[in-house]
């Protein structure tokens, strides 16, 4: 990026790249003015046709500019037109015409030529680029021109990282007792239908929020003390004993080998919350306690009618073409992670084969599991469904929020991902649609989160994954 020393009055100049990303980008520059140039515009129009999500994006920004500029003399269009006012006021909205003749120029081009033509225009301003393209901003830079990335849809700053979902209090006892002399809080004990309770009473630690653990080691060993917060309020604290699923019970005939693993199969399998949010690199385990707790409370407790799975179709090198078959055959390609999950957790114990090879067994499953793409989502409505989105990072916030609105009633909604491993363009760990969720999400008590770190897979992938 480059910065310069910014002016009381500014002029950002939104890159079409912008505008998809966001649609509300025009409203997120309080008092200062936004620029589109007319490049701009012709981009969006070629985006508008078709059922994608980019040419939804592109109709729905086509509309809001309409509605900006109706009733609007052309008078009042070179004026500039007012903005909606925010916290910090309002602005006004321009559009940039060429002055400078670039027609057999890129798109590109065209919009550095315009926003060069516009800084020199109004020298009593700051004219800034604004662009999620990395070499337009390059290509700006080498021109000496202002150009900033979109900063404004962050989850978080890059300063901070995303939560972890686990605070952990070393040399706490049985009992929790080193958690309570750290924090000096009045602590009653209680039981409830075979729980266990620890209401606190005091100041609560301002890093605190509900549904996150809350352990005194995350290690294999095992922990000596493990809570979730349930209710959380200034003074007051209410924490559950979380169960124990390394032995005394399991999922589908999973344990749980350190205590966020353990902390996540009682996430998956607890009732009352409504969406989870399971990070870690790869290996850790995400999909196979997901579909294991999917087809405990599915396929033997029959709390939920269906399984549902689907991710992103992005590949990771090149595009393989079209594919013919139904939806979920166009799917395959994409669920190795699903058909590889369902082979060790239908592993017959003592032959080294797999159930999930057997035909009859395909069939009994495949009534309930299915594979859907995300792309066909919209409109639908998921009652009584485990839907697993897998590969959430590859999402962008508002198709994320396209899946979790189709949620019904019993309906419980996972997401799993990397955001270490990012393939859509655009998007980064602090933008994508599983960091935004986390972060919006933290503060309601029916959603929790939890990031995974022991790699369960072998030591070639546990070293791969620390030195590649």
């Amino acid at each position: 990026m480059v910065r310069v020393e910014k002016q009381s009055r500014r002029l950002y100049v939104l890159d079409t790249n912008v505008l998809i990303h966001d649609p509300s980008a025009l409203f997120q520059f309080d008092e200062h003015d936004v620029v589109i140039p007319m490049t701009v515009l012709e981009e969006l129009d070629k985006h508008k046709n078709g059922n994608k999500e980019i040419a939804h994006t592109a109709r729905q920004i086509s509309r809001t500019l309409s509605d900006l500029t109706a009733d609007v003399t052309p008078q009042e269009i070179l004026r500039g037109i007012p903005l909606p006012p925010s916290m910090n006021g309002a602005g006004n909205l321009h559009f940039l015409s060429g002055h400078v003749d670039q027609s057999d120029a890129c798109a590109d081009n065209r919009i550095l030529a315009e926003t060069r033509s516009l800084s020199a225009r109004c020298q009593d301003a700051s004219v800034i680029l604004v662009t999620k393209d990395i070499n337009l901003r390059i290509k700006a830079a080498a021109l000496g021109m202002a150009v900033e990335d979109y900063l404004t849809d962050r989850a978080f700053t890059d300063s901070d990282a995303m939560i972890e979902g686990v605070k952990l209090f070393h040399e706490a006892g049985h009992d929790g007792q080193g958690v309570w002399d750290d924090m000096q809080v009045d602590v009653t004990v209680t039981r409830e239908h075979h729980r266990t309770f620890y209401e606190l009473s005091g100041q609560m630690p301002k890093d605190w929020y509900p549904g996150m653990l809350i352990a005194d080691c995350d290690g294999d060993d095992g922990a000596s003390f493990e809570a979730i917060v349930r209710e959380l309020e200034y003074d007051y604290a209410r924490l559950e004993v979380l169960q124990n699923y390394r032995n005394e019970r399991s999922a589908w005939g999973v344990n749980a080998h350190d205590s966020r693993q353990n902390f996540a199969l009682n996430l998956l399998m607890d009732d009352s919350v409504d969406m989870v949010s399971i990070a870690g690199s790869a290996g850790t385990g995400k999909t196979y306690m997901t579909l294991a707790a999917a087809f405990e409370q599915t396929l033997e407790k029959k709390r939920f009618e269906r399984i549902i799975f689907t991710r992103a179709p992005i590949a990771m090198g090149e595009e393989i073409g079209f594919l013919p078959g139904t939806e979920e055959e166009k799917m395959s390609p994409w669920m190795g992670a699903f058909h590889d999950n369902m082979d060790n957790l239908l592993r017959k114990e003592g032959e080294g084969t797999s159930a999930w090879n057997e035909e009859a067994t395909r069939a009994w499953i495949g009534n309930r599991v299915q594979i859907r793409s995300p792309s066909f989502m919209r409109g639908r409505t998921l009652s009584d469904t485990f839907l697993i989105i897998d590969e959430a990072q590859n999402l962008t916030p508002k198709q994320l929020k396209g899946l979790l609105t189709r949620a019904g009633a019993n309906t419980k909604v996972v997401l799993l991902g990397n955001v270490g491993q990012i393939d859509t363009p655009y998007l980064t760990a602090n933008t994508c649609g599983l960091a935004v969720a986390v972060q919006r999400f933290s503060s309601w008590p029916h959603a929790s989160h939890v990031t995974l770190k022991c790699v369960e897979r072998s030591r070639l992938a546990l070293v791969a994954e620390e030195l590649l």
